[in-house]
């Protein structure tokens, strides 16, 4: 154990003692995500560097404030990368607070989300009691998996100080084509591709026209693209780059930011917004002034949920049928008995 993790776990534990709210914090690239968070700050910015990195194992061990840059620079050099292709939002993106919030990137819906990478990790509870979970190889795990279910927790559960992820070879060519297209024709090419053996490695509809990215052997790409059409663009790195950061022109405006998760080939929603489809058509930003309940109203009706992602208002998060919240209320307890860690970061009910 690092001194760090050493003082990290002795902080937690005072917490617990003093029954004192701690807000974990990492590279703080996050921090607009979710609710609030108003407590003393728990920073693990410190406790960074990889642990273990092993190119024929598909696998690396970091710990927690290990900034996420330094790790694809150290998979880039062995021609490898983290599948889900996480955004950033800032330089100092760590790679516990990507676990923690379970972002994942333009590649999510064809390779797998970043809770579907993680082989297992090492939490401080909210007694201050330093937990390990799953291992370093993918059936490593009896029972509950409990390393994922902090992928996507936000730090409600516990502190995470390591995690070990799969990480996998980049492809041997990579191409991104442009078609011209309306929603509709957008969502039915979409869909259509997601049916066949094609290469799709990310998609994107920005209202205009839509893109697909193809990795696989360049002869794969080459027939991938006869079939498809398009033409290729030039800058496909930093087209995929801005739009996993929110760079990309359509995420320029004061409006709020809605994130909605629906059927993939669920039609255009009636909503005066301007929106962005990603992930095959599941995923669609929208910026839209709307009232909080029409955006969730309509989500619902898809079978879909939608998420603030940017904005004003405390309720980021769909809200939960009581059943659901009553389980995320028994998790907390398990793990964080007081409540200490990030109290009311998801839902106000749960602290």
């Amino acid at each position: 154990m690092s001194d760090v993790s050493e003082q990290l776990q002795q902080q937690v534990h005072a917490a617990y003692d003093n029954a004192t709210p701690l807000c974990i914090q990492g590279g703080n690239s996050k921090a607009f995500y979710g609710r609030a968070c108003t407590a003393e700050t728990l920073s693990v910015r410190e406790h960074s560097g990889i642990v273990n990195y092993a190119p024929t194992e598909l696998v690396i061990t970091a710990r927690s404030g290990t900034r996420l840059s330094d790790i694809e620079t150290a998979l880039a050099e062995q021609n490898q990368m983290l599948a889900f292709e996480p955004p950033h939002y800032g330089e100092h993106a760590s790679i516990g607070g990507t676990v923690a919030c379970n972002f994942s990137g333009p590649r999510r819906a064809y390779a797998g989300a970043a809770r579907d990478f993680v082989l297992g990790c090492k939490i401080i509870n909210g007694k201050g009691e330093l937990l390990a979970f799953g291992g370093e190889v993918m059936k490593n795990v009896a029972g509950y998996d409990v390393s994922r279910l902090m992928a996507g927790a936000m730090g409600t559960l516990g502190v995470i100080t390591e995690v070990s992820l799969k990480v996998l070879p980049k492809p041997e060519s990579e191409i991104t084509l442009a078609l011209e297209s309306n929603a509709s024709q957008a969502l039915q090419y979409m869909h259509q591709w997601s049916r066949t053996p094609m290469p799709v490695s990310a998609t994107c509809f920005d209202g205009d026209r839509l893109f697909v990215r193809l990795g696989s052997s360049e002869d794969g790409v080459h027939a991938a693209h006869a079939r498809i059409g398009g033409e290729i663009i030039a800058e496909q790195v930093g087209f995929w780059k801005k739009l996993r950061e929110q760079k990309h022109a359509f995420f320029i405006s004061t409006k709020s930011l809605w994130r909605l998760s629906v059927e993939s080939n669920a039609e255009p929603l009636k909503l005066d917004a301007r929106c962005l489809y990603e992930w095959g058509g599941a995923l669609r930003w929208y910026l839209t002034d709307a009232a909080t309940s029409n955006v969730r109203a309509l989500a619902a009706s898809t079978g879909g949920h939608a998420t603030l992602f940017r904005g004003t208002g405390d309720d980021r998060f769909h809200p939960l049928d009581a059943g659901v919240i009553r389980m995320h209320q028994k998790l907390k307890a398990a793990f964080d008995p007081k409540g200490i860690l990030n109290p009311g970061r998801m839902y106000a009910e749960v602290n």
